[in-house]
């Protein structure tokens, strides 16, 4: 452990909810809940009963795929919410800042502004491709830094941070700052996670999800990945009984399947998918800039964003405008759709250029 306390004294000392006892067989009476179900008569449907306080079915799974330890793993509500509950275990409101390196992932502001956190703006280097300044990331940290957020691939510029970068700044932070690596991109970056570091470094937290390679957004099912002693500290703020049980039921079945050839294939067609959309659009004449991106989306400036916006609304496409963000200006993200999708999204833009 550290020295002092990179978490909150006051969440250190908080008693966390005790949930009733589960077990299969009994004669439930310990919860408060209805013995029977008013809607269905299928038990699988019955949602009378409360579901896992904490999914530990689905904590074994996800740690399975993830390929860590379960004792390193947080099943949270998409990765936002593991964001949301970093920010409220460590940093007090107030008194306490946290890093980012804009532009990035909104959430991150969102998330510090409802717990009254201070932000520390690093920007992106955008004559370099939006590279991560790790230098002035380590220079620009206080003594009241809690937590650093590092999302690689980031969205939206699609740029990654390399892994002796991250290193850096998680060894030169350790017992001071927790690190935290926002990893839903990484599948279709084609590089390694760095989650299987969380043992060898207590300050180190990589949030994975289902949401994108898995194609699972609508089951809002992310992962918090720490250290042992980290994932202590977060239980204790997250609360009991957050997931719901059909999305228990339908992650599982998911993941019980050929989860990994499925998922393989589908960032494999993604990724080409990109490459084409990129290479078409460098030749379009309404673009002016289009990043290399290890995202499933491309950080687009076209010469009016906001005619070309428009222009796709009527055609029934949507691309997301970033016209009122300074470091973005004329920019759009647009994410990789199917063949024919993408193939909709250049027709209407060979359009837009006839009526330029």
């Amino acid at each position: 452990m550290t020295k002092a306390p990179i978490a909150r004294e006051d969440i250190l000392a908080l008693r966390g909810y005790k949930a009733g006892e589960q077990e299969p067989g009994t004669i439930r009476m310990n919860a408060n809940e209805a013995p029977t179900s008013h809607w269905f008569d299928d038990d699988s449907l019955a949602l009378n009963r409360y579901p896992e306080a904490h999914p530990v079915s689905l904590q074994k799974k996800m740690a399975g795929l993830f390929e860590v330890a379960e004792t390193n793993l947080l099943v949270t509500r998409g990765s936002s919410e593991a964001i949301d509950v970093l920010i409220r275990a460590y940093c007090r409101a107030y008194r306490d800042s946290l890093i980012t390196a804009p532009p990035t992932f909104e959430m991150f502001r969102f998330y510090a502004d409802v717990q009254g956190v201070r932000m520390i703006d690093v920007p992106l280097i955008r004559a370099n491709n939006f590279a991560f300044d790790t230098d002035s990331v380590i220079a620009a940290c206080k003594p009241d830094t809690k937590l650093v957020f590092i999302c690689s691939p980031n969205n939206p510029t699609g740029s990654i941070v390399g892994r002796e970068e991250i290193l850096r700044i998680v060894k030169c932070r350790r017992g001071k700052s927790i690190v935290v690596v926002d990893e839903a991109y990484i599948e279709f970056a084609g590089r390694e996670s760095i989650a299987r570091l969380v043992t060898e470094h207590e300050n180190l937290v990589v949030l994975r999800t289902l949401s994108k390679a898995q194609a699972l957004a609508g089951a809002r099912c992310g992962a918090a990945i720490a250290h042992e002693s980290t994932i202590n500290v977060l239980s204790r703020v997250l609360p009991p009984y957050s997931f719901p049980t059909p999305v228990i039921d339908c992650v599982l079945k998911v993941l019980a399947g050929e989860t990994l050839e499925t998922s393989r294939q589908f960032v494999s067609d993604i990724v080409s998918e990109r490459e084409r959309l990129f290479d078409r659009l460098r030749s379009s004449s309404v673009v002016e800039s289009v990043w290399p991106s290890h995202g499933n989306f491309l950080l687009v400036r076209f010469e009016n964003t906001a005619n070309v916006t428009r222009f796709l609304h009527d055609r029934r496409i949507l691309i997301r405008n970033f016209g009122d963000d300074a470091e973005l200006e004329n920019c759009a993200r647009i994410t990789i759709g199917s063949q024919q999708e993408n193939d909709a999204l250049l027709a209407a833009l060979r359009a837009f250029e006839e009526t330029a």
